[in-house]
Parts: structure tokens; sequence; C-alpha cells
């Protein structure tokens, strides 16, 4: 059972950047495609993005584009969530997901990991 504890949440003004890892255990990294979601306090989880096995492929949401960036290193076991130009909204708890098909990720379904805390303060 692949095992995902994500990292590098905290406290952000507006308008400056974090940077999010996702490292996996308990599977063959490789196979899995990854994504990132998050979730606000009294809304429920939304996209963010996500990422293929190969890395080729990727899926944004329409507020983070631009702004935030996925990649993957598959010699690390580790997925990365670039934020830049943070905003007080972007304010969640992040949370990695993981399986083998890209559309399942997307779809919000799969593997979970604990959520790390991001908030931008304005």
């Amino acid at each position: 059972q692949v095992r995902l504890v994500e990292s590098g949440g905290g406290l952000v003004q507006a308008g400056g950047s974090l940077r999010l890892s996702c490292a996996a255990s308990g599977r063959t990294f490789s196979n899995d495609a990854y994504g990132w979601f998050r979730q606000a306090p009294g809304k429920e989880r939304e996209f963010v993005v996500a990422i293929s096995q190969s890395g080729s492929s990727t899926d944004y949401a329409d507020s983070v584009k631009g702004r935030f960036t996925i990649s993957r290193d598959n010699r690390k076991n580790t997925v990365y969530l670039q934020m830049n130009s943070l905003k007080p909204e972007d304010t969640a708890v992040y949370t990695c997901a993981a399986h083998y098909s890209l559309n399942t990720v997307v779809s919000g379904n799969g593997y979970w990991g604990q959520g790390t805390q991001v908030t931008v303060s304005s």
C-alpha cells in the first residue's frame, strides 16, 4: 500500500512562494500518476493539479494556472508543487493523491496523504 507524506507547508505573505513535497513509498513510484488537492475551512476539497507517470502530461485547475507548477522526480520518489504569487484564497490543507490512472487522480480518487497546511496572509 502506498504511503504519501507531504511537507513544505507553512505561513507566507501574499505574493510569496512555497514548495510542497510529497514523498511516496510502498509502490513503484513511476507507475503512478500524482495530484494535489486542497481543502479550505468550510469548503469542499478541490482539485489543484495532476501529473502523469512520465511527467509529460499535466492538468491544472484554472485558479492556479500560471502560478503553480507540478513536477516529479522518479529517482527520489517525490512529487513537488511549486507555488508562486500566492494569494490568501490559496489558504488550505494541501493533500497529495496517487493512482496508476491519471483520470482517477484527477477525479479525486486513489491513495491519499495526510496533508500539509498552507496559510497565506494578506
